[in-house]
């Protein structure tokens, strides 16, 4: 009697007969891999002269109504199609083993094609989209894979890379538990969910091991190295700092967050894993755009934001008005981001600024602005914008309404910090421009920026009497959700619109773990009082106890740089200038005016 077991076991149950080249109508040629519950044998069909690929349970099933019942998942599995999933050209059983064979073709699988030092970052990352991609549609039709492995991942001389052994090792359907976890009493859709969680999980340590050669915790399976894992085990699964190939640091971020030791930072689904790593990919291939791939359909359907209630319409009727009152619908043409965005657009490509103020910068004040495209233009662009909220549900209106007001803040306060000779207005704009990309990202990815929320937010320690789990940075959260940074997002969109490099390093914040020092030119200084401005907002909706905590903070990196005080940081937030603002709009002014 066959056997599709390995002859190299040591260990053997009862029912296990020894190995055959034979196993039904198949002659088995090599063990390609193997777990606790699954072995993959390439196998050759005498029947139609082809290789094939047998995917099966560890072992017999017990009885005729759990083979039944192991036949009748399998089969459901192969009725799914998808490019990212191998199709089945055969399901069957032989001695009470329950089988799927797939076609082999010129696929080898990810155990075959990894070498010692791993696959190049781009091959791993556009194959795990590629499978991701099936196991999200296998999941949304209600399976799940339950025991993936590197070995189940096939790759063709074209690169395209596909999933098989769905429901391979599909547990009866009494049975509630699988042997890394505990029993307890679940509905069928908690252990649905469960079971793609543990897939996306498995695919994490898949991903570990194309990128660098070596299998997470020293585990070929990944069922093992799970269990060995939180919330069963102790032990942590993170990329090695150095590896054999380069792998750049958004990558290595993405890889992370899928095997983090914190199960609420982990992706729960596959859909979300691929959109991370198609994010990165696209930001990575574009020859000039970078990150502006992922928005560039979405700015010009539906514009970088949609105008607020009521505000454009306001500027459009005062652009019907004397124009000695440009002053004026300057300041109201600043009350919205939307309008404010657009004009910058309008103005500062190089078509315009070649044609109109050739020899000159960047145009950052609304006042020149408006004076290039005259009341009619500011007319047509007011007009043009879409609608609020756009596309956005309710919810996501409400969160991206917040968020436009905090930007805001930030420019009022900016301008109450900036020092004497400053620009009001190209202060308020740099601050504004440094929150882009978190307005960008609200608008056009909603999802992805509530996920960015949760991956930011401490967790309380379960333990009694520890600190609470610290949440992701917004740097590590963007990287992880949409494979790009937030900020590189809104300097991929200011460069789109023409605004030249002293710009965007205006508009750069400075990072929390950058030192500020002393400040050598104006485009510093500006940029110096905006990062200072917008971190004083953040540090304002903390709660109490942390807000004067950070609001300390900001003090201590910006004060010798700006001469500021905590003093002058709080008056700024209750809207009082901390300087004798004897300076106005005509009076002197530093290089950055009304250019």
């Amino acid at each position: 009697m066959p056997a599709p077991d390995s002859g190299s076991d040591a260990k053997r149950t009862a029912a296990q007969p020894a190995a055959s080249p034979s196993f039904g109508p198949f002659k088995l040629q090599r063990l390609l891999g193997k777990s606790a519950q699954t072995l993959v044998w390439l196998a050759s069909d005498p029947r139609v002269d082809a290789d094939r690929v047998l995917v099966m349970p560890r072992a017999q099933a017990v009885d005729a109504v759990h083979l039944q019942r192991h036949l009748q998942a399998m089969r459901k599995a192969t009725r799914v199609a998808h490019p990212g999933l191998v199709p089945a050209v055969e399901v069957g059983e032989h001695d009470r083993w329950p089988y799927i064979a797939y076609e082999r073709g010129d696929s080898s699988t990810l155990t075959e094609r990894v070498a010692s030092q791993g696959v190049p970052a781009l091959d791993a990352a556009g194959w795990s989209v590629q499978v991701l991609d099936g196991l999200a549609f296998a999941h949304e039709a209600g399976l799940a894979h339950r025991d993936l492995q590197a070995t189940m991942v096939l790759v063709d001389e074209s690169g395209h890379a596909r999933l098989l052994g769905l429901e391979a090792a599909a547990v009866p359907h009494d049975a509630q538990t699988t042997q890394a976890e505990p029993a307890h009493s679940v509905t069928g859709l908690q252990a649905q969910r469960r079971d793609a969680e543990r897939d996306v999980l498995a695919f994490g340590l898949v991903m570990h091991y194309a990128l660098t050669g070596q299998h997470a915790l020293e585990q070929t399976d990944t069922a093992t190295a799970m269990s060995l894992m939180p919330p069963q085990g102790r032990e942590v699964v993170r990329l090695p700092w150095t590896t054999a190939r380069p792998l750049p640091e958004a990558l290595r971020v993405i890889a992370n967050r899928a095997t983090d030791r914190q199960e609420r930072h982990r992706y729960h689904s596959a859909r979300t894993l691929a959109r991370a790593l198609e994010g990165w990919i696209q930001a990575e291939e574009a020859a000039d755009g970078g990150p502006l791939a992922l928005l560039a359909d979405r700015l010009r359907s539906n514009g970088a934001l949609p105008s607020l209630p009521g505000a454009a319409r306001r500027a459009a009727r005062l652009a019907m008005m004397e124009r000695e009152r440009t002053n004026e619908l300057a300041e109201i043409v600043l009350q919205d981001p939307a309008l404010t965005f657009e004009l910058l657009r309008a103005v500062n490509t190089a078509e315009v600024r070649g044609a109109m103020i050739a020899g000159s910068g960047p145009v950052l004040t609304m006042r020149r602005a408006i004076a290039m495209v005259g009341l009619d233009g500011v007319r047509r662009a007011a007009l043009s914008l879409r609608d609020w909220p756009g596309p956005l549900g309710s919810g996501a209106a409400a969160q991206l309404e917040r968020a436009i007001e905090r930007a805001q803040r930030g420019a009022r306060i900016a301008q109450l910090l900036r020092p004497p000779g400053y620009d009001a207005e190209v202060v308020h704009l740099v601050a504004l421009l440094q929150g882009l990309g978190r307005l960008v990202t609200r608008y056009h990815f909603p999802e992805e920026a509530a996920q960015i929320d949760r991956l930011m937010q401490p967790e309380p320690s379960q333990e009694e009497g520890k600190a609470e789990e610290p949440g992701m940075s917004e740097e590590s959260a963007s990287l992880a959700v949409l494979g790009v940074e937030i900020d590189a997002l809104g300097a991929a969109v200011a460069r789109h619109w023409g605004l030249d490099e002293s710009v965007l390093h205006m508009i750069r914040r400075f990072g929390l773990r950058t030192a500020v020092r002393a400040i050598e030119n104006d485009d510093d200084m500006l940029r110096a009082t905006a990062s200072c401005a917008n971190e004083v907002v953040d540090a304002l909706h903390q709660t109490a106890r942390q807000s004067t905590a950070a609001l300390q903070r900001v003090a201590q990196r910006y004060g010798r740089a700006l001469n500021l005080t905590l003093r002058d940081l709080q008056m700024a937030a209750q809207g009082q200038s901390p300087h004798d603002r004897s300076d106005d709009r005509d009076g002197p002014r530093s290089t950055w005016h009304a250019a």
